[in-house]
Parts: structure tokens; sequence; C-alpha cells
């Protein structure tokens, strides 16, 4: 793998490491710091599977809007002697940044960016204009591998799916269409759909490929210094179903 670059996103002064105890549903984690528990704020919506350990050290930022009940979101989970990103905001502002820095050779000669784009009655993550046209992108975090495979999704998402459905539809209109997902961990050589997770998800991955929807999986570097972006992995072809 190529050398990662330099930080892109820094944690904010006030972060902090902890342990995990416990998830409750999906948005709440117990952790305790400092010899007290308090629960902090899990914008991940998927399982995370293979990281929530009781006892494992994780890192915590403390909220910036004034206020929120909450006063820390989870933002890293340590795994062996690294470190895994599990905020699923991550992605979108790795994706300006590296846009802003000229990291994606994907988005060169794009001169707009704008988050949280509208088309028709759908939204996604960001869309460049350019003297080329219009570039919608998707973007998802990956905290999943096995193998040397990082793979997404890590439960079922019906949500995820109607991204792709959505992202077929333009392709198919002509425009140009991106994912980009942002592989939060560092033992990953190559990329796939998690088809024994969500079958459908995987189906509709290769259909989109087949549209002209192009996937973009970057390697991050991860750490409590900050998260950077690397190289582009490959996707692994054998995972398709035939």
């Amino acid at each position: 793998m190529k050398s990662l670059s330099n930080t892109l996103i820094r944690f904010p002064e006030g972060s902090t490491t902890a342990r995990f105890c416990r998830r409750e549903k999906r948005f709440l984690v117990e952790v305790e710091t400092d010899g007290r528990k308090l629960w902090v704020h899990c914008n991940n919506s998927g399982s995370m599977l293979g990281l929530l350990n009781t006892g494992r050290e994780v890192f915590i930022s403390p909220a910036q809007s004034p206020g929120r009940r909450l006063p820390y979101t989870l933002e890293l989970i340590k795994l062996g002697d690294s470190w895994v990103g599990v905020n699923t905001l991550t992605p979108n502002r790795v994706l300006k940044r590296a846009w802003e820095h000229s990291l994606l050779p994907e988005t060169c000669g794009y001169q707009v960016f704008r988050s949280e784009a509208k088309i028709g009655s759908s939204r996604l993550d960001a869309a460049l204009t350019g003297p080329g046209g219009l570039l919608w992108i998707e973007a998802k975090n990956v905290t999943l591998a096995e193998d040397d495979v990082a793979y997404f999704p890590d439960a079922v998402t019906q949500r995820g799916q109607k991204h792709l459905q959505e992202l077929i539809a333009l392709a198919r209109l002509g425009h140009r269409v991106a994912c980009f997902y942002l592989i939060q961990r560092p033992d990953s050589r190559c990329f796939a759909p998690a088809d024994f997770i969500d079958a459908d998800f995987a189906r509709l991955f290769w259909l989109a490929v087949d549209a002209g929807v192009e996937m973009w999986p970057y390697q991050a570097s991860v750490s409590p210094g900050g998260i950077g972006i690397g190289s582009r992995l490959p996707i692994l072809a054998s995972a398709r179903c035939s």
C-alpha cells in the first residue's frame, strides 16, 4: 500500500480515551473514563461487528453543540495495536477535505462541492460541479474486515440498498455517479460487498457497477491524532455472484 497522506480531519480539544462498557439500542454507548461511567452518542447504526468488546479502549470527542444531552461522541475503537474509525460522518468530511487538497484524482477538474445535494426526491452526500458537468457521490463508512478484505455493510441496510437504487437510476439517466467507501481500519488489502451479511445490497452493488456507478474504496489512516486518506483499494472480483 502506498504511504498515507497527512491528516485531513483532527479531533477537537477535549477528546479523550475511555473503556467500552456496553451499547444500548443503536445510538447509546456506555464508557468508563477516570473512574466514572457515562453515556456517549454513537451515530453508527451498523452492528460494528467484532469491535464492541467490553473493556476495549475507545476514543471519544466532546459534543460541539452547546447543551447537547450526551457530552461526547464515539469516534474510534482500539483493535489490537490499531484504531478503527466508527463515526459515520467522517467519510463525508474526509471526502470534502480530500477534494479541497486535490487528493482524489477522480474529482480533479471539479470546482464546486455541495454537501447534502438534492436531486428530485433524493438527497446524496455530495454533488461536484465542473466544466464536464455534475458528479454525484454517496459516502459510506467501512469498519468490517476479514482475511484482509474490507466489507460493507456490517448489518442488513435497507437505507444502503435504497441509496444504490438511486445511484443506479441516476447512472442510467447518463449522470456521472460514484460511491466513496472510506475503509477506517488498516487490515485491508481489497474491498467487496458483504453478501454474507446483506445479499440484496451485494446484488445491487454489482448491478450498480454494471450501470456505470463508480466504486471508490479508499484506505484511511486512523488514530487519535486524526484521520487521513491513503490508497484506493481494488475491488475483489471473485466476490461477484455468477
